[in-house]
Parts: structure tokens; sequence; C-alpha cells
């Protein structure tokens, strides 16, 4: 029941997650009679990791929903007939179907509290047999979690207790159930939160994230607008008022026949309308509120202040403007930052204009990234709103991150807003660069148009378009080397990998 009650209970950890040998032994200790003797376990490490002076303890909690789930199921108890020898009593898998923890109990020290060589984390004592069979999987709860947290622990003592640490591993995480744990146990070793989703769900972690390089390469400025129709099936509803309130559907409404004047209403979804002179259906004066509102490119650029008084104003065009201010401000030409750079930071500043957050090095961090942002930032500033920082991936953070607090100070000064001398740099990527660019992965075409990461880190740049690998083979028939080209591309030679 306790199993059904908890959605983890089963994923976390089964009973046959357990080396082959403790079921041999288990059922030598019943041959012998002594599968009820007394006997008691305990789990320490003579080393602390990394060549450090402690370790947290941790894990504790994975450890004791798996000993309240314990039970072995008749799928268990058969594969494990499967794979003992074929003359095994059937008295001794009658014995293990009734086995559980009832009679085991647990010492251990606290959950994330410091542990030294030696000193057992956990002390288990029950009946013999039991006790053997939980040796394995409590191991394998322990020590990754007393790892995984007592690296968190190391690197939030680094960088001291004012930084935010975020941890997002869970692209490279060793399977789905490391990830988990990777994300969990960083939690409790000081990380203050994390990007994996799950881990907020199942465990209360705080999750974090923005946008990656692929949202930003997605966008190269010259999107066509949407259909101004709602692809939806469902008719736009119009409510009309002034002299003469109605409510009218309307579907197919040429979106030149209104122009939005007012705001968005906050928390409605709904952007209110004013009729051009001319509009046939509806008498002239009224005032039309669209749920959902229209799909025009104009209105997708609106947002109203932050105050919620006031028109709404588009975004795009009044970050256009300030990018002239910055480009003078900078030294750069007008045309240096890219379109689809600045299109993509305008987008998701308009999904999040309270917690707008720029990637600066999807090409150019200093002739792109920056410009780009300081054009959005500044414009949302404008309406009320502050930019919540920039993120830098790759290339020597510690030194562009100091650039650009100076380039963050001079624009404050230059533009009169001094909240963005504080706004926050975040920097990642601190895993080596040989394992980043083999796990790294990058969007490479949108609409079948390649997309290319231009970052200034060579090692990080991604090849454009969609890639077929083949492989060279020899003479002989043996395998030379590994290539990728084109997609439709075939090379002489080669011969293609596919699953």
């Amino acid at each position: 029941m306790a199993a059904e009650q908890d959605p983890e209970a089963r994923a976390a950890a089964r009973p046959l997650l357990t080396d082959l040998y403790q079921a041999t032994m288990a059922l030598g200790y019943w041959r012998a009679g002594r599968a009820r003797d007394a006997a008691e376990f305990e789990l320490f490490f003579r080393r602390c990791p990394f060549g450090g002076a402690f370790a947290l303890a941790a894990g504790l909690r994975d450890c004791v929903r798996f000993l309240r789930a314990f039970r072995l199921r008749d799928a268990d108890v058969q594969f494990l007939a499967s794979v003992l020898p074929p003359d095994t009593d059937p008295a001794f898998f009658e014995h293990l179907r009734a086995l559980d923890c009832s009679e085991v109990t647990v010492r251990a020290l606290p959950e994330g509290s410091l542990a030294f060589p030696g000193v057992p984390l956990l002390q288990v004592s029950g009946p013999l047999l039991v006790v053997q069979l939980l040796e394995t999987p409590l191991l394998c709860l322990v020590s990754y979690a007393s790892l995984v947290a007592t690296n968190a622990a190391r690197l939030r003592l680094i960088a001291g207790p004012e930084k935010r640490l975020l941890e997002m591993g869970l692209r490279r995480a060793q399977g789905p159930d490391g990830g988990l744990t990777a994300s969990t146990y960083s939690y409790l070793g000081g990380f203050d939160s994390s990007s994996n989703v799950l881990a907020g769900q199942l465990r209360g972690v705080p999750v974090a994230g923005t946008l990656a390089h692929s949202f930003v390469t997605s966008f190269s400025g010259s999107e066509v607008p949407p259909d101004p129709v709602s692809p939806s099936s469902k008719p736009c509803c119009l409510q009309a008022t002034g002299p003469k309130p109605a409510l009218a559907l309307a579907r197919g409404v040429p979106p030149r026949q209104v122009t939005p004047v007012l705001s968005q209403e906050a928390g409605t979804g709904c952007i209110t309308f004013a009729l051009k002179l001319g509009c046939p259906w509806l008498l002239p004066g009224l005032i039309l509120h669209s749920w959902p509102p229209f799909f025009t490119d104009s209105v997708l650029q609106m947002l109203a202040p932050a105050a919620g008084e006031g028109p709404g104003v588009d975004l795009a065009a009044k970050a256009q403007v300030w990018l002239e201010q910055v480009c003078a401000h900078l030294g750069l030409g007008v045309q240096e930052p890219h379109p689809g750079e600045r299109a993509a930071f305008v987008a998701y500043a308009l999904a999040f204009p309270r917690a707008f957050q720029g990637l600066l090095d999807s090409y150019s961090v200093w002739r792109s990234g920056l410009p780009n942002f300081l054009a959005v930032a500044l414009a949302l500033g404008e309406l009320g709103y502050r930019a919540a920082g920039v993120r830098l991936d790759s290339g020597d953070l510690l030194q562009q991150a100091q650039e650009i607090r100076k380039v963050f100070r001079a624009a404050a000064a230059r533009f009169q807003v001094p909240w963005l001398e504080s706004v926050l740099i975040v920097v990642s990527n601190n895993i080596d660069e040989e394992a980043l660019a083999r796990l790294a992965q990058e969007l490479v075409a949108v609409g079948g148009q390649p997309r290319m990461k231009l970052t200034e880190d060579p090692e990080k740049q991604t090849l454009p378009g969609s890639k077929a690998a083949f492989r060279l083979l020899g003479s002989d028939g043996g395998a030379v080397r590994e290539a990728a080209g084109p997609g439709e591309q075939s090379v002489c030679g080669a011969v293609p990998l596919r699953v």
C-alpha cells in the first residue's frame, strides 16, 4: 500500500536492484538455517571524495522509501528462480515472497550532515538474509547521493554564501534516475535551484531556467507574420461596447479594420481595439474586446506598460529605436547586431517582460548579443520593466563578465537608468569543453533553413543544417573513420549510418 501511495517508491529502487551474489548468499543462509540470525551491516567510506576533508551524508530519504516499499513480488521471485539452480527448493522462494523490512532497524547520520572516514553513514540491523539482500541497493542509494551532495557543498564553499548556484546537468546525466538524484542532492548540498522540472515536482527542488541557443538561432529576423485569423476552428468573440452595445461573432475580419489603441487587460488575455472608419459591419465609435486577440503581427508585438495603464507599445519597434542609440554608444554599426537574435530577445521579453534574460553568445557577444540585449532591456525599461540579467555560455567567462559589467555601468550613466548597473550576469558551461562538444545538442534547422551557432568560442560553434553520419571503409572492409555531411549528400566509399 505504501508503494502505491508514493509514486517514487517503485521508481527509485526495486528489490532486484542488487548483485546476484546477494541472492546466492541468501540461498546459502537459508539452506544453513541461518536466515533469521541477527546481523548488522555498516556503510562507511575510507577516504573523502575529491581529495577533500569531509563528505556530506545523503540518500537517507531514498533509503527509507526503499525499505518501506521492499517486497519481492511474483515477477521478482520468478526471475530469481530462473537464474538460481533449477533444483532449488521451492520453499526458499516462498520464504522470499514473505520477506519485508518490518524487523529491520536503521540508524543513520542525519540527511545532509558532515561525515568523515570510518564513521558509519548507515547501520542496518535485522534478520541476516534480509539485511544481506539490502546491502547493494542501500549502497547504491547512499553512495551517489553523498558524492553529488559533497561536490555541491564544495562548490558552494568556493562560491560563497551570496552567489546563486543553478544545477543544470540533466541533459548530461547518467540516465533519468541519475539525473533526478543529481538534481535533488545538488540542492541538498547547497545549490539554489535546478533546471530539472521533475525534481521540482517530486522532490520540491526550486526550478529555474530561461532560454537556450536553439531558441535564439531559430529566429532569422525576417519571419513571415502569422495568418491574421486565428488557426483555431473556434470563432473569435468580439464584444462591442459604446453607444449601442452589441455582441458579434466574427471570423475572417481583415486586420486592417482594427487598430490596437488601449492595453491588454491584466490576467484576461483581452486586447482592446478601436474601429477604424469605414468598417461596414459595426457602428463607428464602438470599442471591440477580442477573446482571443487577433493574431496580427502588430498585436503580437504589443506590450502594455508594467503599471497596467496606457496603450500597448510595439516592443520590437521600440527596441529598434533604442538599438540605434546603443550602437552609437558602443561604436558599432546598426547593421552589425544579428536581427534574428534581436527578434528572439523581443519574443522572449514579450512572454516574460518581468523576467527577461538575454543569452549573449549565440553569435558574437560584443557585436551582437550585448547591443541587442541592451536595446530590448532599455525598451522594456521605458515601459517600467527591468531586465533580469544576461547569460554567458562560452569563452573566457570571467573576463567577459567583467567587461560586460563595465559596459552596463557606462550605459546606465549614458542613458540614465541606474538599475542597469546591477543587472545579473550568469555564467554557465563549467564542465569540460570536450565533454560539452560530445554531448551538447543544438537546433540546426527551422523550416528547412539551416541554423548555425556562431559563438566566439570555436569549439562550441555548430555546423548548420541537417547532417548525416558516414563511416569510411578501408580496402579490407574495416572502418577507417567517420564523417558528417549534409543530409542529402552521398560520400564516395562511405556507408551511411542509420538506426
